[in-house]
């Protein structure tokens, strides 16, 4: 993964300075307790710190973007190392000069001049302060850009579902516009009231179904418009059985959901039979979850009845992913039967 260098500027300066004051209040008194001294503690730190943020702000702002990120990794342990002992050795003479003669106290053995012991030792800690921040940075880094991915999935998720549900509403109106053409051409006195209903229906889809749920009680009504509608087309050859039970009250499901598989029976139930034809439609809500059943006979043409076994269309498949992508496996099921002529479609579907 690829840290951007220029998020440090991003966190408030209020956190650094938080940061640094505390592990500098830390450190002089840790190391005022350790020599008795918090005076000479004092001091020590306040030369020191300024050298330990000098280091751990080039490793973070200049080594690793311009090193590390870059795949230079010997010039960068090089460099490091490098100004470590830079840093080491002008900490050795500001203390030697500022402070006191006795610049390693806490080591084995007193000393007047720069030792390898002492450069090591020196060299050591620095490492590790560099090492500590640098393991914060890295840390708030890789949150912000697990949260950047985890926030572009989500917009692509909405994005996928937004376009899904745009392609079920232009097929449903597809499907009536064909038929409120067939009932101009002749002149049907049928023709004002399905106009008046899709009418409807069209207000319901551009402005009811923008969010991501919608009231089951409206979907129901939407529904029922449409079967409305197709009451007017079809007239005395169509049987319609819808029921309702449970408390559908403060409901809420994905919308245009029901609807499509209520769109899917007509247009292969209904379109594709001839003579009389029933539907029959179930909401029952239980327990948190609706039950939705709808069945309606398969097409009696050859063709039409080999294109339905072979795909269930267009808007089924729609509403199968928008199931996949706007719930979880646990909070619904769906399931086809196709028996003695008559295709069944049932769907468990929380409505909380």
């Amino acid at each position: 993964m690829n840290f951007n260098s220029n998020k440090l500027y991003r966190i408030p300066l209020r956190y650094h300075v938080f940061f640094w004051l505390t592990y500098f209040l830390f450190n002089t008194f840790r190391w005022g307790s350790y020599f008795n001294d918090y005076v000479y503690s004092l001091k020590t730190n306040l030369l020191g710190f300024p050298i330990h943020m000098t280091l751990c702000y080039l490793n973070i702002l200049v080594f690793m973007p311009f090193l590390v990120y870059r795949k230079k990794y010997v010039l960068y342990v090089l460099s490091v190392l490098a100004t470590i002992f830079l840093m080491v050795v002008i900490k050795f003479n500001l203390t030697y000069l500022l402070i006191t003669h006795n610049v390693w106290p806490e080591g084995p053995e007193t000393i007047q001049k720069l030792t390898l012991n002492y450069t090591i030792d020196m060299m050591m800690g620095e490492l590790y302060v560099m090492t500590f921040v640098t393991a914060i940075k890295i840390t708030l880094d890789f949150k912000k850009e697990q949260r950047r991915v985890t926030d572009l999935e989500k917009s692509q998720l909405e994005t996928e579902l937004l376009f899904l549900k745009s392609q079920i509403s232009p097929h449903f109106f597809f499907n009536t516009l064909n038929n409120i053409y067939s009932l101009s051409v002749e002149k049907s006195n049928k023709t004002p009231k399905i106009v008046l209903k899709l009418s409807e229906l069209m207000r319901y889809m551009l402005y009811d179904t923008k969010g991501k749920k919608q009231s089951l009680e409206n979907e129901i009504l939407c529904i029922q418009n449409y079967l409305d509608l197709e009451r007017i087309r079809n007239d005395e050859r169509l049987e319609v059985n819808m029921a309702v039970s449970g408390d559908i009250h403060d409901k809420e499901i994905s919308p245009v959901i029901l609807l499509t598989f209520i769109e899917n029976a007509f247009k292969h139930g209904v379109n594709k039979n001839t003579g009389k034809v029933k539907i029959d439609i179930n909401f029952k809500v239980k327990n948190d979850f609706l039950h939705f059943t709808i069945s309606n006979p398969t097409p009696e043409i050859t063709e039409h009845k080999d294109n339905f076994n072979k795909s269930s269309g267009i808007g089924i498949e729609n509403v199968k992913k928008r199931l996949e992508l706007g719930y979880n496996k646990n909070d619904y099921k769906l399931s086809f039967k196709n028996k003695k002529n008559i295709f069944v479609v049932k769907l468990v579907i929380k409505v909380t």
